[in-house]
C-alpha cells in the first residue's frame, strides 16, 4: 500500500509466511505505473509493484510443490495444495481492496468500491502523479494538483466525495493509511553521498522523519525527485 518493490522477489526471498525478505535492489515508487520495476536485470518486470501479489501466489506454489516430495499420501496432498493455493487470489484481492480503500478514506471497502480505486489509479498513472502525495494530498483535497488532467480528476473527485458521504471518518482512515515521507530513492543518494563525504546530517535528518512517516512535516523530505534526481535503478547493497 506504501508503493515498495521488492525488486527480486523470487522464491528464496519470500518467507512461507508470505512476508519478503532479503532486500537488494529495492525502493519505493515516486510516480505511480503498474509496471514500475527498479531491479536493472528485471527486464521482464517480472517483479514489477502490479506483478508481486501474483510472485507470492507463485511462489507459494512453489513450496507446495517441493513439500508434496514428503507426502505419504500424494494425491491427497495434491488436492490440499492446490485448494490452498487457488485461494490465494481471491484472499490477495480482499486484501488489495481493504487496503487501497482505507487510502481513498473508506474504512471498510466492498468490492462495489473497487471500480473507483482502480480509476484513481488508471489516472495516476496517465498523469505520472506522484503515489505517495497523490494517496497523502486527497486527505486535505488537494490531490488535484497532482494531475495534468484536472478535469478528468474532478470528474472522478465527484463520485468519490459522495462515497465518502457515508463513511464516519474519511480523513482519520486516509490519515492512517498514507505516510507523507518515504524513503525516496533521491534522498537515499544524498545521503548515501553526504555519508561518504563523512556528511550524517541528511542520513538523520531522514532518518528522524521517517520515525513518524504519517505525519506532516515542513522539512521538504516530501518533496517528489525532479527530472535530474530520477534514480531509474537500484542495485544489491544500496
Amino acid at each position: 500500500r506504501v508503493g515498495f518493490i521488492h525488486g527480486v522477489m523470487n522464491t528464496d526471498n519470500c518467507s512461507i509466511s508470505g512476508e519478503t525478505i532479503d532486500y537488494g535492489p529495492c525502493a519505493f515508487m515516486d510516480a505511480y505505473s503498474e509496471r514500475r520495476v527498479f531491479s536493472s536485470i528485471d527486464r521482464g518486470s517480472r517483479y514489477a509493484f502490479g506483478n508481486q501479489p501474483d510472485i507470492a501466489v507463485w511462489n507459494m506454489a512453489q513450496l507446495a510443490t517441493s513439500l508434496l516430495q514428503l507426502a505419504t499420501d500424494k494425491e491427497a496432498a495434491v488436492e490440499e495444495a492446490t485448494a490452498i493455493v487457488h485461494a490465494m487470489p481471491a484472499q490477495l484481492e480482499a486484501e488489495w481492496l481493504k487496503r487501497f480503500g482505507a487510502k481513498i478514506g473508506i474504512a471498510d471497502a466492498s468490492p462495489a468500491d473497487h471500480a473507483m480505486i482502480e480509476d484513481l489509479l488508471r489516472m495516476m498513472e496517465k498523469n505520472g502523479s506522484d503515489y505517495t502525495n497523490t494517496f497523502a494530498a486527497l486527505r486535505t483535497d488537494t490531490a488535484r494538483d497532482q494531475f495534468t488532467d484536472r478535469d478528468s480528476f474532478d470528474a472522478w473527485a465527484v463520485s468519490w466525495r459522495a462515497r465518502l458521504t457515508q463513511e464516519k471518518e474519511p480523513t482519520a482512515t486516509m490519515t492512517a493509511a498514507n505516510p507523507v515521507v518515504i524513503p525516496r530513492n533521491h534522498r537515499i543518494e544524498e545521503m548515501i553521498q553526504a555519508a561518504v563525504a563523512d556528511d550524517l546530517a541528511p542520513f538523520k535528518r531522514l532518518n528522524t522523519a521517517l520515525a513518524t512517516p504519517f505525519e506532516t512535516t515542513d522539512n521538504n523530505l516530501h518533496r517528489a525527485p525532479t527530472v535530474s534526481e530520477i534514480v531509474p535503478a537500484t542495485f544489491c547493497g544500496t
